[in-house]
């Protein structure tokens, strides 16, 4: 009998996002795709969408650049590009108009991506089967995503249903996205095999994040019953609460009898040597311990592994609001792990009574601020449900798609209190179209729209952060951030003051001081259009004698300020447009050795 074929696909992008804050650079992405072909292993490589354009224009970087030069390796040998995209929400967290959303898979086919993996929060398939639509016009491939979890609701055959209409709107391939690693192998089996059963042409692609531990069983049972490709991740980033690792999956289904790659395993530890140098150089100071440790009790709760840092970070946000409750009425006062606990049976008590949305992006933040609310109004002696914004409201009472459950009869009761309605007309008729306000702003502004239309587009799905990232203020509060996770790491790891952080910072270093009293001035005229003058990244590389800054002093002249002896820019002590005396410190330079 004919060995059956299984694909792998490398989720470079979601390791990341998984994993911390940011992603890699431009040039760092154009450094790691050779290495990720040479390994010969993968089919497919996740290399956008999610949370990948925003974060780029976060720290001041074009997406459109980065996407482009990441996908173009992959293309040029014949490797599938694949995106995460969020439905109704597109890539970001909120609704997107349909003209924006149709014009997203024109730039995004244009940019070199050849698949993109469709999902709705709540599996309703009116937020998926349109961008399906406009995915086909657009000549990309739409992979229409079942949002997988655990409830009495969500059985196979609840998934199957959902698949046959997606399939009939013209998706020639599933995913099974199991965002929180939560699907019982059993069941995730049973649904692949009902998918094939009618549809053997369907490629069906399972996601499965590692963090209670049932991946691997449910990579074997998915794939025993028909799946065609599975996501996989690649050290130092596999595992945790991220993914299993593609040497295990690889090893684990090639012994069970299916026909798999071999792994370059030379270029595998060169992967791992250039993700590790990536971490080291910004993002891990983005990203949170814990999340590279597996828990159990994710499957109590439910919660996406990702979630776990912020949730943390939530939780300890609140505790001592909590316990100064619990002490003003007499009470003992909870520890973290006992208030943890308490979130996850909370969860567990609210998720059923507010229709047991799925929880993943943003439902399951929804999920966890009303539990942690919950518990913090319990210490004030109010009831559940005080503290709700509206986004919560608007998940509740259908604005972002149905439920796949009821709503429990209190909170209808307190949405009748305050004047709210159900709704359960299509969500994305509450959002209209909204391009024409964007072109005319940029033809005022003198943007160019660019290449494909990329700039609009980009504009359009991230309107505040695209305006700080043309301004130059979102890379200028990237870099200060980054000094001051750098700053906390070395006052943490050496238990250090923050004065002798600042010390040490200054050892074996050169002062740059001001020949004159004057202003500070980095860049005259700023970097790029329409962007203004910011401070240099810490870390840049100085030769002896080079031209640091401007001094603009008072009589009107401009003084170039050498960078001494040349190095490293440690500190940056003005900032552009600092008034400064003559003989005032600038900035640090640490000569190099």
């Amino acid at each position: 009998m004919e060995k059956r074929k299984i694909q792998f696909s490398l989720v470079y992008r979601d390791m990341f996002q998984s994993s911390g804050k940011f992603q890699p650079r431009k040039d760092q992405l154009e450094r790691i795709a050779p290495v990720i072909i040479k390994m010969g292993c993968f089919s497919r490589v996740e290399t956008n969408g999610g949370a990948f354009e925003q974060v780029n224009l976060l720290y001041g970087e074009n997406p459109n650049k980065a996407v482009r030069a990441f996908t173009k390796p992959f293309n040029e040998v014949g490797i599938k590009t694949h995106m995460l995209d969020r439905g109704l929400n597109a890539l970001r967290m909120f609704p997107v108009p349909a003209d924006v959303r149709r014009l997203m898979y024109h730039v995004k086919h244009a940019q070199g991506v050849d698949i993109t993996r469709i999902f709705c929060g709540l599996n309703d398939t009116r937020n998926i089967i349109p961008s399906i639509k406009y995915a086909l016009e657009a000549g990309m491939t739409p992979q229409a995503t079942l949002c997988i979890t655990t409830s009495p609701i969500h059985t196979a055959e609840y998934y199957a249903n959902i698949a046959e209409q997606l399939i009939a709107a013209g998706a020639p391939e599933i995913c099974l996205k199991d965002m929180a690693g939560i699907g019982q192998p059993a069941m995730l089996g049973k649904l692949v095999a009902m998918i094939k059963a009618k549809h053997p042409e369907v490629i069906i692609q399972y996601h499965g994040h590692s963090g209670p531990g049932l991946s691997m069983a449910s990579i074997l049972e998915v794939c025993k019953n028909g799946a065609d490709v599975i996501d996989t991740a690649i050290e130092p980033l596999s595992w945790g609460k991220v993914h299993p690792d593609i040497i295990s999956v690889q090893s684990m289904l090639k012994n069970y009898g299916f026909e798999v790659a071999d792994i370059n395993m030379d270029a595998y530890m060169e992967a791992r040597k250039l993700t590790q140098e990536f971490i080291d150089d910004f993002l891990g100071y983005f990203m949170n311990p814990s999340n590279k440790l597996m828990s159990s009790l994710l499957l109590g709760c439910g919660l996406p592994g990702g979630m776990m840092g912020s949730m943390m970070a939530d939780l300890k946000g609140v505790m001592d609001a909590i316990n100064n409750n619990r002490k003003a009425k007499g009470e003992e006062p909870l520890s973290e792990d006992t208030l943890l606990v308490r979130l996850f049976n909370e969860v567990a008590y609210v998720w059923p009574r507010v229709g047991y949305p799925p929880l993943v992006t943003p439902f399951s933040q929804y999920v966890k601020n009303i539990a942690l609310m919950n518990l913090l109004t319990e210490s004030m002696g109010k009831p559940r449900y005080t503290m709700m914004d509206q986004s919560i409201w608007g998940m509740i009472l259908g604005k972002s798609g149905k439920l796949p459950g009821p709503v429990a009869p209190e909170i209808i009761e307190l949405a009748k209190e305050k004047g709210y309605e159900f709704t359960d007309v299509d969500p994305q008729s509450n959002y209209p179209d909204d391009l024409p306000r964007f072109i005319e702003e940029m033809k005022q502004n003198g943007w160019e729209r660019g290449e494909d239309d990329e700039e609009l587009f980009e504009f359009a799905m991230h309107e505040s952060q695209y305006r700080d990232y043309k301004s130059g203020i979102a890379k200028e509060r990237f870099l200060k951030d980054l000094q001051a996770a750098k700053d906390k790491e070395l006052q943490k790891g050496g238990n250090l003051s923050l004065e002798e952080v600042a010390a040490y910072k200054h050892a074996e270093a050169d002062a740059v001081v001001a020949p004159d009293n004057g202003t500070v001035m980095y860049e005259v005229g700023g970097g790029s259009e329409g962007a203004r003058s910011i401070d240099p990244a810490i870390g840049t590389e100085y030769k002896e004698g080079e031209r640091l800054c401007y001094l603009q002093n008072q009589y009107g002249q401009t003084l170039e300020v050498k960078a001494a002896l040349g190095g490293k820019l440690v500190e940056i002590v003005a900032s552009q447009g600092k008034k400064v005396r003559k003989g005032d410190t600038i900035a640090y330079i640490r000569r190099n050795k």
